[in-house]
């Protein structure tokens, strides 16, 4: 898929890894584009693939706990968010991540070949993006 000026992309942030997800918003159909590893360089690098893909803005997975309760993840999510601010400018969207890296892990363990856990990343970014879009018609190119 060649990036346009409708592409929307998607986070899994995790402590270790940052899966990322893409979507062209007139095609509606999420794929998993990357998996990065989570550090100081992280924001420049985001920063560099919103260029590349021409992104037009950016859903972040958000954890919650059992009962949506917030959660020490959640605070390092919305953190994160906040450091990347000043390097993506672009619209921001929450989206609730419940159970993604868990349908992630057991669709490649269903595929039967071998992969890496950023492969999980990248895939529940995916599913992050899949619920987005789903839920929110209104967002278009």
């Amino acid at each position: 898929m060649q990036p346009t000026r409708s592409t929307i992309l998607a986070l899994d942030v995790g402590t270790k890894r940052i899966g990322v997800a893409a979507s062209d918003l007139t095609v509606r159909f999420a794929r998993p584009l990357a998996t990065l590893d989570a550090g100081e360089a992280t924001p420049r690098e985001l920063q560099a693939l919103v260029a590349k893909q021409q992104a037009v803005g950016l859903v972040i997975g958000l954890p919650r706990g059992l009962e949506g309760q917030e959660t020490a993840q959640t605070q390092l999510v919305r953190k994160f968010a906040e450091r990347l601010k000043p390097h993506v400018q672009l619209p921001y969207y929450w989206q609730d991540e419940a159970v993604t890296s868990r349908q992630a892990e057991e669709e490649l363990e269903q595929r039967g070949k071998p992969y890496k856990k950023g492969d999980i990343d990248a895939l529940s970014a995916t599913y992050i993006l899949e619920d987005f879009l789903r839920d929110h018609p209104e967002v278009t190119a």
